[in-house]
């Protein structure tokens, strides 16, 4: 049955072999039966910027991906929060298409509505402040001109400072707020609304204003690979090892 797939928060890098080796395996044995797959943000641990991409393990997921594109598979990868510098030179090398946050689609018949998901934690003040910083065309342009080296080693330390400022928040201050989740479907016509981000795999629903809206939350891959399955019909969690 014609059907597309969804996943996000894969986090690929080389000391996350077994990671990799899930991705290699679902875009070889498993994406290839559908019409169309979409990565929701955070295919890679972080992305420094297009010009890494001659790094022989970048060029072995774009080529795994690329080799997917050249059958029947369309492909659209959508910025995370780690790696909201990817540009065209990277989607071309995976023969893949790049999506704004948020984007409506029709999915079979039903409006459905694409984000990452870091919008939609409102709660985390200081993280949406620091998003709207890095996410300006001034700062990009500002890192971007710096050395490649130069840009991996800020966005090491980075790293380090957001996973010590998490273990000092509270976790729901991490979840998605559901102010936000209705501000977005409201915005957009109450759509069904899929994202990842979180780590938290679900389906949740939401009565507003005379209608019911389905969320569903993606998975990471830290443990085992994971996707969303949408057909005509129904819209199903897989989970791989």
């Amino acid at each position: 049955m014609p059907h597309t797939l969804f996943i996000s928060d894969l986090h690929l890098s080389e000391s996350h072999p077994h990671t990799a080796e899930f991705f290699l395996r679902f875009v070889q044995d498993v994406a290839p039966k559908a019409e169309s797959l979409y990565i929701l943000g955070d295919l890679f641990e972080y992305w420094a910027g297009d010009d890494d991409l001659d790094a022989p393990f970048h060029r072995q997921i774009c080529g795994a991906l690329s080799n997917l594109a050249a059958g029947r598979t369309h492909i659209f990868i959508m910025h995370g929060n780690r790696d909201f510098l990817m540009e065209e030179t990277l989607a071309a090398a995976c023969k893949a298409q790049l999506l704004p946050d948020p984007t409506l689609i029709d999915l079979y018949g039903q409006p459905t509505l694409l984000t990452h998901g870091d919008i939609l934690c409102t709660g985390d003040s200081a993280y949406q402040q620091f998003r709207s910083t890095v996410r300006s065309s001034e700062w990009r342009s500002q890192f971007l001109s710096q050395p490649l080296k130069q840009r991996k080693a800020q966005i090491e330390q980075l790293r380090t400072q957001s996973e010590r400022s998490k273990r000092e928040k509270a976790m729901d201050i991490m979840d998605a707020s559901n102010e936000a989740v209705y501000a977005l479907l409201r915005h957009h016509g109450y759509p069904r609304l899929i994202h990842g981000h979180t780590h938290r795999p679900a389906k949740h629903l939401h009565h507003l204003d005379n209608h019911t809206c389905e969320r569903w939350v993606l998975g990471d891959w830290d443990t085992q690979a994971n996707a969303l399955l949408v057909d005509d019909t129904a819209v199903q969690q897989l989970k791989f090892t």
